[in-house]
């Protein structure tokens, strides 16, 4: 079947066998294979992406299911070649060790800052519940949620202020 998918906001044409898999489609079709692979069972949450902006285990969702629609895989967070705010608190705050589960975790933690961007503790361990961790114990990961929270919220504050002092809208 052939589906036409924006993956980090590049359209994609591709002809797919009807039963592949987003995961396998994101990874073997498009060479983005920050999408890991655990389970395939919705256990691990590895492979978590944003489908529509929201988190979505892709080793559930058929390549043809995303006909039409719009993906981000880790690959999407970085900005010319910048880190995105998580994956750098992720880094400082040591909330990686083997580093497998990361890409799900960032994803899951992402669409979370979308929609919620001062988040608790407990909500950040609510929204990242549908992935494991084998390594970290997760503190530093909630910890690290918390910091790009607050990086963030200082980014869009800048952006705020500058518009105020331009007479710009931010709108």
């Amino acid at each position: 079947m052939n589906i036409r998918v924006k993956v980090n906001g590049r359209l994609y044409e591709a002809d797919v066998e009807p039963r592949t898999l987003l995961a396998y489609f994101l990874r073997e079709q498009l060479n983005l294979t920050g999408t890991h692979i655990g389970c395939d069972t919705t256990t691990c949450g590895a492979c978590t992406v944003l489908f529509d902006g929201k988190p979505i285990k892709s080793c559930t969702v058929l390549a043809v299911q995303a006909d039409g629609h719009e993906v981000m895989t880790v690959e999407g967070l970085e900005s010319n070649g910048q880190l995105h705010p998580l994956q750098s608190a992720f880094w400082e705050d040591h909330a990686l060790q083997c580093g497998y589960c990361t890409p799900g975790m960032l994803m899951a933690a992402y669409g979370l800052l979308q929609t919620n961007p001062a988040p608790t503790d407990e909500e950040i361990r609510e929204a990242l519940s549908g992935n494991i961790c084998r390594c970290t114990g997760y503190m530093n990961i909630v910890k690290a949620v918390q910091n790009a929270a607050r990086q963030m919220a200082g980014e869009n504050q800048e952006v705020i202020e500058e518009a105020a002092v331009s007479g710009t809208s931010t709108d």
